[in-house]
């Protein structure tokens, strides 16, 4: 691949990664502005949001997966593969963001100091959520890094298993903010409940998944971070063992 065409990959990555992130933090905190109305009964409405839904597991999960990341290097190049993970995941959270359908069941509405109460946990989990990605230093959710790294010629070393911030309090610091913004909502609707509990049971399905891998990566030094640090809620204090 030549150096044009990759960085047009991390150019698309980043657009369409970026923006629909921005899309989904909007349609999270704001509800859904949907460009696409279906004029469709309540149960069509919640069948189409459930499939939007269904469609962001698959991808999202899928992609991961060794046997499609196999199929996919016959034709994409694997330093590649982060870049176009972050691709598809863009064009599927944005059409989850933009073509979701609101319900005109509402289940309750929040007033006053209990309302900006729900607003400020948004806020801070959204706080959080920065803080666990500065933790990690090496995030890279576009793909950027393996593009550069084989354009100068350069491997891409495997990161060791290190301890910060809100690491040492949970195991998946962003699964938590990213359920707390979920759920800090000052008003429900039922296709709003329906968006929570689907991806709130995808999250804690994927926290249980990827634990797999990152004991078969890290082996007895996360099985030893497992029975010392909570997975998802900090009921207990800090780890020491920060680095």
């Amino acid at each position: 691949m030549n150096r044009f065409a990759a960085y047009g990959i991390i150019f698309l990555s980043i657009a369409l990664g970026g923006s629909s992130l921005i899309l989904f933090g909007a349609f999270l905190i704001f509800g859904p502005c949907s460009i696409l109305r279906l004029h469709a009964s309540e149960t069509q409405v919640l069948i189409w949001d459930c499939f939007l839904s269904i469609l962001f597991f698959i991808q999202h999960s899928g992609m991961i997966r060794t046997s499609f990341r196999t199929w996919l290097s016959a034709s994409i190049p694997r330093y590649c593969h982060p870049a176009a993970y972050s691709i598809a995941s863009g064009i599927v959270l944005t059409a989850v963001a933009l073509l979701w359908q609101p319900s005109q069941t509402v289940l309750f509405q929040l007033h006053g100091p209990v309302r900006l109460l729900t607003r400020a946990f948004s806020l801070l989990a959204i706080i959080g959520f920065i803080w666990g990605v500065r933790a990690l230093r090496t995030f890279d959710p576009f793909g950027r890094v393996p593009i550069k790294l084989h354009l100068s010629a350069k491997e891409l070393r495997p990161q060791g298993f290190t301890l910060r911030g809100p690491y040492l309090w949970v195991r998946h610091p962003l699964y938590f903010f990213m359920v707390v913004l979920i759920w800090s909502v000052p008003e429900l609707h039922l296709d709003r409940l329906l968006f929570n509990v689907l991806w709130t049971s995808w999250i804690l399905l994927g926290s249980y998944l990827e634990e797999k891998n990152l004991v078969a990566e890290f082996g007895k030094e996360y099985d030893y971070y497992q029975k010392t640090v909570p997975m998802l809620l900090p009921w207990r204090g800090p780890a020491g063992r920060g680095q």
